[in-house]
């Protein structure tokens, strides 16, 4: 379990978040919601220690962030950034980057590291990329390459802040079965995302936050039937059955 005790955090001369206590079950996919600004990015970003707390604690299964060694905490959570630089490297040398945390000194890459790498380049349609450069991919299959380098970290947690960026609506529900798959073998994946249709549709639990701090959390349609994410963004929601499933719908 991931506990947040009483996070304050952010950037220099602002506070972002006030006192957020929060809980992420292991194994589970947890959502954070919330209009713009409200913080879901300052919390994934201090939850995988790209920010400092400046007060409160983060625990992985009792342990404090504090107490782990960067490598460490490296095979124990992986993160795929929001915003990111576009390096000068070859999808497969760049995929094979998400091993790191795991080799020895010479960092060479063993049978077992490099088959995790092919792994993770099939799982997310990038091995017939392996060979271009990364700057000459569209959009959606650079999205795919650095998720491919963050599965092959074979981490237990993931942290996705808004992994269906760039990808069109099919893309989208294919990267969301995708991390569905992730999930079902055992890890923990906390995610932000902007559309609260499939926040609510491929999510255990959502975590709902406005003005930097936790509104509601909990089960997702314990959630959405509280009405706090349609107050939240000002819209209103209703649930409707499509060929036997929930789906989550929003308006203005």
């Amino acid at each position: 379990m991931i506990e947040f005790c009483q996070v304050t955090a952010g950037y220099p001369g602002r506070e972002v978040l006030h006192g957020v206590d929060l809980s992420i079950p292991e194994g589970k996919i947890t959502s954070l919601i919330g209009p713009n600004g409200c913080g879901k990015t300052t919390l994934l970003k201090t939850a995988c220690g790209l920010l400092s707390l400046r007060s409160g604690d983060i625990r992985f299964g009792g342990r404090s962030i504090r107490d782990f060694p960067r490598r460490e905490f490296a095979r124990l959570a992986a993160v795929l950034p929001q915003v990111r630089d576009i390096p000068a490297i070859r999808v497969g040398s760049f995929v094979a980057h998400g091993r790191y945390p795991h080799l020895s000194f010479g960092r060479d890459l063993t049978a077992k590291d490099r088959e995790l790498v092919e792994q993770a380049m099939e799982e997310t349609g990038v091995l017939p990329l392996r060979d271009k450069e990364l700057s000459e991919l569209s959009g959606g299959e650079r999205q795919r390459a650095y998720l491919a380098m963050t599965l092959a970290q074979d981490s237990q947690v993931l942290f996705l802040d808004e992994p269906t960026t760039y990808l069109d609506i099919g893309q989208k529900y294919e990267m969301l079965e995708l991390v569905r798959r992730i999930n079902a073998r055992g890890k923990t994946v906390v995610m932000v995302l902007h559309d609260l249709s499939f926040a609510f549709s491929y999510s255990h639990r959502v975590a709902v936050m406005q003005d930097g701090r936790l509104l509601l959390s909990g089960p997702s349609e314990e959630v959405f039937d509280s009405g706090a994410p349609a107050k939240a963004f000002g819209v209103t929601a209703r649930k409707v059955e499509v060929d036997g499933t929930t789906e989550f719908l929003f308006q203005k």
